[in-house]
């Protein structure tokens, strides 16, 4: 049974599972946009909706140590420094009145090479 288990291994160690998921979400930042495999989209919507919430808390707050904070915490989970710009700053600000459902998934069928059903995820506008 897996009880309390969270997430997918996607055939991968848990260093380089980290760093995939690091480099998607700072890739669907940066890019707004991205093509990748059902399976790598499904692990990473939940980590980039849930940066775009802290980003939103860090941008509203009132104070300036909770916004020091929202932005080192998101600092330390995307390691980059204007992809965190980006996203407090441009990305955070466009969703103030919606409450979730920040991105988006579009099938665009099998890759050729393997058959890997393929996807876009964005981010809604």
């Amino acid at each position: 049974m897996k009880h309390k288990i969270a997430g997918k291994k996607l055939n991968r160690n848990t260093a380089q599972r980290n760093a995939l998921r690091r480099n998607l979400v700072k890739q669907l930042f940066e890019h707004e946009r991205i093509e990748t495999t059902r399976a790598k989209a499904q692990a990473v919507r939940g980590q980039a909706e849930k940066m775009i919430s802290l980003a939103k808390r860090g941008a509203a707050a009132e104070d300036p140590v909770k916004a020091v904070n929202a932005r080192r915490l998101a600092a330390s989970r995307l390691a980059d420094a204007t992809v965190v710009k980006k996203l407090f700053d441009e990305i955070a600000p466009r969703y103030t009145e919606r409450n979730g459902g920040y991105t988006r998934i579009i099938k665009l069928g099998p890759r050729e090479g393997d058959r890997a059903e393929m996807v876009v995820l964005e981010l809604v506008e």
